[in-house]
Order: C-alpha cells, then sequence, then structure tokens
C-alpha cells in the first residue's frame, strides 16, 4: 500500500499540458498514461496544498532548436557554460499545447506557476530556473510559497519524468524538503532514461513511490 500524504504534505503537478502527450510537439512516451490516475488523485483531495506547473514558452525561446541556425531537435550545445538540450517547439504561450491538460479538474489547484517564459533561460525545475546568462540559477518563488504554508514534504508527478520532474524533485531536497516521487504518475520522454532516473533519485534520498497515496 503507498503511504498517506501528511497535513505538511502538498502535491505537485509538473507540466501535465497536452504538448507532452502522444501525438503533441514533444510527447513523452505513453504520457497521456498518467492522466486517470491523476484524475483519481486530484478527485481523492488528499492534500491541503496543490500546485501545478506550466511551461509557457514565447516564441524563439532559447531552448527551442529552431532558434539556432543548423541545429535539430535533440541535439545538445552549450549555453552558458552549461549543456543544453536543445527541443522541438513547444508549450508556446497562449497555444492549445500550452494548455493544462482539459481532461483533468485543475480546480484543487492552489497555485498555477508558469515557467520558461523568459526567452533567454530555459526552466526545467518547478522551483528553479537553469543556469542563465549570469551564471545563477534563479528562483521561482514555490519554495516560499510552500514553506509559508508549512509544507515539509512535496509529492511530485507530472512531465517528464527524466527532466522536469526529476529537476523539480532534486531542487525541492536542495531546499529542505522532504520528497516523495510518484512514479507511477510520470513518464519519461524516453523510457531508456529509466535507469539513470532512479540512480539521480536514490543518489539524493528521494523516496520513490508506486501507486497512488491513499
Amino acid at each position: 500500500m503507498s503511504p498517506s500524504p501528511s497535513p505538511h504534505s502538498a502535491l505537485i503537478l509538473v507540466d501535465v499540458q497536452p504538448d507532452f502527450m502522444p501525438g503533441g510537439a514533444l510527447a513523452c512516451h505513453e504520457g497521456d498514461a498518467i492522466l486517470p490516475g491523476l484524475r483519481t488523485l486530484l478527485a481523492a483531495r488528499r492534500f491541503r496544498h496543490v500546485a501545478a506547473t506550466q511551461d509557457w514558452h514565447p516564441r524563439g525561446h532559447v531552448s527551442f532548436a529552431s532558434s539556432h541556425a543548423g541545429r535539430a531537435p535533440f541535439e545538445r550545445i552549450e549555453l552558458y557554460g552549461h549543456a543544453q538540450t536543445l527541443w522541438p517547439d513547444h508549450c508556446v504561450q497562449g497555444t492549445p499545447g500550452a494548455a493544462l491538460h482539459p481532461a483533468l479538474d485543475w480546480s484543487a489547484a492552489d497555485l498555477i506557476l508558469r515557467k520558461g517564459s523568459d526567452p533567454r533561460v530555459d526552466s526545467y525545475s518547478g522551483l528553479r530556473e537553469n543556469h542563465g546568462p549570469a551564471g545563477a540559477r534563479p528562483r521561482t518563488g514555490l519554495a516560499g510559497w510552500l514553506r509559508e504554508r508549512e509544507v515539509e514534504e512535496v509529492w511530485l508527478c507530472g512531465l517528464a519524468r527524466d527532466v522536469c520532474v526529476l529537476w523539480t524533485a532534486q531542487d525541492a531536497v536542495e531546499a529542505g524538503f522532504r520528497v516523495r516521487f510518484l512514479w507511477d504518475l510520470t513518464r519519461p520522454v524516453t523510457p531508456d532514461t529509466d535507469a539513470a532516473t532512479r540512480a539521480a533519485l536514490d543518489a539524493q534520498g528521494i523516496a520513490v513511490v508506486a501507486g497512488i497515496p491513499a
């Protein structure tokens, strides 16, 4: 049986958007398979606080391969001294693919946090942006929002398991939260990354939870 959330827990749904579903601009492997479980989880109202992140890129974003002449999606370049994957254009502000997925009832969410809106900087994590031109990783404000509500533990789900959910988990640990990673309610861009994702979670002592919280 999966553990139950405490009164000091928050649920964070990462980037559950059509562009990350099959047929979307940046489809995750079986991304739509998490929707029934997320629907059940949200309907159960097990968490006092629920936050959702939403990838929200302007056109011509630096992470798009189309913004770099001669480059193709999924190539890697160096950007501001760090590795940057170049992605297909996705989650462009105001497009249907950037919306929160319409199959879910988002009324349970206390906070919708849009990220990736700076055209110069990618933003995987819900807590901090990627490295920018100044070298730092600016905070999004989510950690402070959680602390103000006396949250001590975060439960993570969404897309993609190997990128934005993983980075959010890692930054949440660094920010001092206990983290539970809802493995069955995440999906990767490609499944061949799962072993590396597990190793990264283990390295930071992040608990991997199977099933849906009771």
